[in-house]
């Protein structure tokens, strides 16, 4: 199992901090360093600006979001990113929210699975730099009846074939994403119940494809926080975890509280949201049970997590991607090297 850091969104308050913890990352052996976006810092800037500063630590979008670019734009980003990186780069995909989408991009929320699945089609022959035409129910290329002809990329990325991964959450879109990405990017991750959530789908589509897990990257985030008290550890986390459980998407359109209810959270789940809809952030926060951020996130003493880490790779996580916690840098860095330092207690290094 190899590890890897995300450092969120930019302008979240520590960029400083953000640049010197991915060059830290770097020195210690991490293998990628992933950059989000929403509706504030883009990611390709950000890894852009990391790449530089780094030797050695691939780069990753978690995500790129569909709706907010051209299919052939991303191609473009993709391939001008592993060219200046010399093959570091690793294109992460996602459909976002309902919200976002709409909201933001004015692109409707409609046949997410479908969009994708054409979206990545297409990426994916740019990149090869063929010719590219499409005729799909969501893109067509060249537009018929005017002045467009299929054209090719006219850079060339450092490799034939750049790593592709998805944001996945749904049984649905875990299966599409086994069967046509090289990655799934995961969020709210329990070893006890990765097989049910996330890795039968994967296996799924990946069958439907001709295909087995290897090469594969089950890719999840979680949380890393370092101390003694892992309910204290746990209360850092209940903010964020009530934001998504109760706040994403709509009532109705809410993967991560989906998938709360799938690990056995269902009534807890619903409070969450409740509460978090009606305007009670705090009594949302309060709602979270301790032992859903316990199961998602490493919390505690570099042995406790060693043993953590140990579940994630027996469950099948190729690529354990660590978003440190801690108020300020040194506790950010004292949090990264335990994750070198737990893996190797744990002999997964």
């Amino acid at each position: 199992m190899r590890l890897g850091i995300n450092l969120g969104y930019w302008g979240a308050g520590m960029d400083g901090d953000n640049l010197a913890v991915a060059q830290e990352a770097d020195r210690l052996g991490y293998d990628v360093c992933w950059a989000a976006e929403a509706y504030g810092s883009d990611a390709p800037t950000v890894l852009a600006w990391v790449a530089a500063k780094t030797a050695r630590i691939d780069v990753g979008s978690a995500i790129m979001q569909i709706p907010a670019r051209q299919p052939a734009m991303t191609a473009m980003t993709a391939a001008t990113l592993d060219s200046l990186t010399g093959g570091r780069f690793r294109l992460g995909l996602g459909v976002s929210g309902p919200q976002v989408s709409e909201g933001w991009y004015g692109v409707k929320f409609d046949k997410p699975l479908a969009r994708t699945r054409e979206y990545v089609e297409i990426v994916r022959k740019a990149m090869s730099r063929e010719r590219l035409t499409h005729e799909g129910e969501h893109w067509t290329l060249p537009l018929p009846g005017g002045p467009g002809k299929p054209i090719k990329l006219t850079v060339h990325p450092e490799r034939e074939h750049i790593p592709l991964y998805i944001a996945a959450i749904g049984p649905k879109n875990l299966e599409q994403t086994g069967e046509i990405a090289d990655g799934a990017l995961l969020i709210f991750p329990s070893a006890a119940h990765l097989e049910e959530t996330a890795l039968r789908h994967i296996r799924a589509g990946r069958e439907k494809a001709g295909l087995t897990m290897a090469g594969f990257d089950v890719c999840p985030t979680v949380p890393l926080a370092l101390g003694d008290d892992v309910d204290a550890l746990a209360d850092v986390f209940r903010p964020y975890t009530a934001l998504y459980v109760g706040g994403m998407g709509s009532r109705k359109q809410n993967f991560y509280n989906q998938l709360a209810r799938r690990m056995g959270y269902e009534k807890e789940a619903a409070e969450i949201q409740d509460k978090y809809l009606a305007g009670d952030k705090a009594g949302a926060a309060a709602a979270v049970p301790q032992s859903l951020i316990d199961q998602t996130a490493l919390l505690g003493s570099v042995e406790r997590i060693a043993e953590r880490m140990t579940a994630y790779a027996e469950a099948g996580v190729t690529t354990l991607t660590l978003a440190p916690a801690g108020f300020t840098l040194d506790e950010r860095v004292a949090a990264l090297r335990a994750g070198v330092e737990a893996m190797e207690r744990a002999g997964l290094a």
